[in-house]
């Protein structure tokens, strides 16, 4: 061939500031486009093994080499692929031949700041120049009388070519890094990005430190294979032990014969696997092939509570296994992570055009080689067949929950509190799960038992039609739970932040049916019937409010006096529904500037029962000195019926309790 020298074509001093600051955001991906150009090599190679248009030597095994050397701060990837003649390395190589290289130069020359490309144009090996000033190519191709090229650059703008030494078919690129990058030649950082991005590739991979002390087995003659190197021959000394012969005596007896053992090289174990569980069968995994899995790619040690192990062919090709972790946590604060595969490359995590957004909150894996990654995400945002992908995901995972409610309702009942914030969140995010799901909802009632909405309102409709009481924190509204057990009364518990948008979704969902917190208001099967005539009553009721009026001192506070059946109950604290959720919203939003009765903040109701003796002791002291006490101390004592005080009442609280029993102790 002779030597060749030249500058690389298509505006590559153009090219080449995008692919060192743009395409490829994490400038240790050079690992994985260098490697999955070396699969792609021996893939190519093993199709025509089985075309009988090559044949492979016995003693050859198709693998990655990956060699760093940390002294000489060099990285060299060689595999035993096809190979290339001086003509292909000057079509693949020095053209920078990709599909749409003008267009995407033209495209996205302007937009660094707002795409981010995921997928490659063919200039996978031109990532080495985002840590290398100088890229070396060793080539020999698979074809009979080939001759083997060498190449080089520095820099990326021009190169040299020439006749090359390399022996064996295949390909290595040697990396002599930037000082910039020299930590990927460490071993161990080598080994934490491999893990990254190559554990599952296809071919076998080997990572190989030239400057690491050698590492030795001593192993039985009967494992020593061909492809050993023996170091040297050990001969280990027979077992013996002491026992008494016949007469009583103490000898050695040999317990076992003395052999050889041979001490080898250590024999080296390639970083990935091959054969990862997705690509199997359902029905060939075993669960604990399963568990395994997930604890060595997600590396959390708390077991899922189960999983789908998608597997389809047509339309497209997609496989992937979808774990529910215990989740049982507040909405906003779960993190999960789904990665994305394309034909066992890694791509990313949580490509949300692709994987529905509430999805994210699983951990799981999705191989999908169809995907078109040669795009930006804004355009695979709006692309069909991604979207297509996307609704498939959703509709399997929505098949899977549903059946489990069908036909394993007792598992289904055991994972519940730990996947409900992940199926309430689905519902809020996509229409469709939402649809799927909506007649396989549960909840948990005050007996700890799991009804359907549909069960609920059918068990209530004499009582209560179409209204669902419900509990957000049973230690704070207990004195309510009491009081709705009493009266033979039913409510769900609904604890997690979600479930306050979740129950407006319902709302919309089911026409008619209306949500209500069961403090909200008192239903009249706790109250005492009065008569609209009942004179003494509205009199005793107008005097009470004055009472309280004038000694909290508060003219948002809606007072109302109830005759409870509850004798024992003093006073209580109803807040509108509407009032509430709209309050909870802004929380939500941190709209805390704001003032709250723009929204209905005034909804808060003090509820006192004309059948308590405290109340009817304020009623008939209403003009004395201590009253006003008594006034607070019941409104307060209501305030922690429904929940808690702020620091600064409670201190209050507290340092009147303590006079008011000063008081009784005189």
């Amino acid at each position: 061939m002779g030597s060749k020298s030249g500058n690389l074509s298509i505006n590559s001093e153009n090219i080449f500031p995008i692919i060192k600051k743009w395409l490829y955001s994490d400038h240790d991906i050079f690992y994985r486009e260098l490697i999955s150009n070396g699969c792609d090599a021996i893939t190519k190679l093993k199709k025509l093994e089985l075309m009988g248009e090559y044949t492979k030597p016995d003693d050859m095994e198709y693998k990655i080499q990956v060699t760093v050397n940390p002294d000489d701060k060099t990285i060299t990837v060689t595999d035993n692929g096809l190979g290339m003649t001086a003509e292909e390395v000057d079509e693949y190589i020095n053209q920078i031949a990709f599909s749409g290289a003008q267009d995407f130069l033209e495209k996205y020359k302007d937009k660094a700041n707002e795409d981010q490309i995921i997928g490659h144009f063919g200039l996978g090996f031109y990532s080495a120049f985002m840590v290398a000033d100088k890229v070396t190519i060793d080539s020999l191709s698979y074809r009979e009388g080939s001759t083997a090229v060498h190449w080089e650059s520095e820099g990326g703008l021009t190169f040299d070519m020439k006749d090359g030494e390399r022996t064996e078919q295949g390909t290595a690129i040697t990396l002599y890094l930037n000082e910039d990058s020299y930590e990927f030649s460490n071993e161990y950082r080598a080994r934490e990005v491999l893990d990254k991005y190559c554990s599952f590739m296809p071919i076998p991979i080997f990572l190989n430190n030239e400057k690491a002390e050698p590492q030795y087995d001593t192993i039985d003659k009967e494992e020593l294979t061909e492809k050993d190197t023996i170091v040297e021959t050990v001969l280990e000394p027979a077992k013996t032990e002491e026992k008494e012969n016949e007469n009583g005596e103490k000898e050695t007896v040999e317990i076992e014969p003395a052999k050889e053992r041979y001490k080898i090289l250590r024999r080296p174990k390639p970083l990935n696997d091959t054969t990862p569980l997705w690509n199997k069968h359902p029905n060939e995994c075993t669960e604990e092939e399963y568990r395994e899995f997930y604890r060595k790619v997600f590396h959390d040690y708390k077991e899922p509570l189960f999983w789908i192990h998608l597997n389809m062919d047509y339309p497209f090709n997609l496989k992937g296994i979808l774990y529910f972790p215990k989740i049982n946590t507040e909405y906003d604060s779960i993190e999960g992570t789904i990665k994305l595969y394309n034909t066992q490359v890694f791509i990313a995590d949580n490509i949300k055009e692709v994987i529905p957004e509430f999805l994210m909150l699983l951990k799981g894996v999705i191989d999908c080689p169809d995907l078109p990654l040669n795009v930006s995400r804004s355009a695979l945002q709006n692309d069909g067949f991604v979207k297509k992908i996307s609704d498939y995901i959703t509709k399997k995972v929505a098949d899977k929950l549903t059946g489990m409610c069908k036909t394993d309702r007792e598992n289904y009942e055991k994972y519940w509190d730990d996947i409900a914030p992940f199926i309430k969140y689905g519902c809020l995010k996509d229409e469709k799960f939402a649809e799927k799901m909506n007649d396989y909802i549960i909840f948990k009632n005050l007996e700890g038992k799991y009804l359907t909405l549909k069960d609920y309102l059918e068990a209530g409709k004499e009582k209560h039609e179409n209204l669902v009481f419900y509990v957000t924190d049973e230690k704070e509204q207990s004195q309510y739970i009491n009081m709705f057990k009493a009266e033979g009364l039913d409510a769900v518990i609904l604890p997690h932040n979600i479930d306050s948008p979740f129950i407006g979704h319902l709302e919309q969902k089911n026409e008619g049916v209306k949500f209500q917190r069961l403090d909200a208001d008192l239903a009249g099967t706790f109250k005492e019937e009065v008569k609209e005539d009942d004179e003494a009553f509205k009199k005793e009721a107008d005097s009470l409010t004055e009472i309280f009026k004038k000694a909290l001192n508060n003219d948002k506070l809606t007072i109302r006096v109830e005759k409870l059946k509850d004798r024992n109950v003093s006073s209580m604290l109803t807040v509108s529904e509407e009032s509430r959720r709209m309050q909870e919203m802004m929380k939500m939003y941190n709209m805390y500037s704001m003032d709250p009765s723009m929204f209905g903040g005034e909804g808060e109701t003090l509820v006192l029962n004309a059948n308590n003796d405290l109340v009817q002791y304020v009623l008939n002291h209403g003009e004395e000195e201590n009253t006003p006490k008594f006034c607070e101390q019941l409104y307060d004592l209501a305030l922690i019926s429904h929940g808690t005080l702020q620091p600064e009442r409670m201190t209050k609280f507290i340092a009147r309790s303590n006079e008011i029993m000063m008081l009784l102790a005189k």
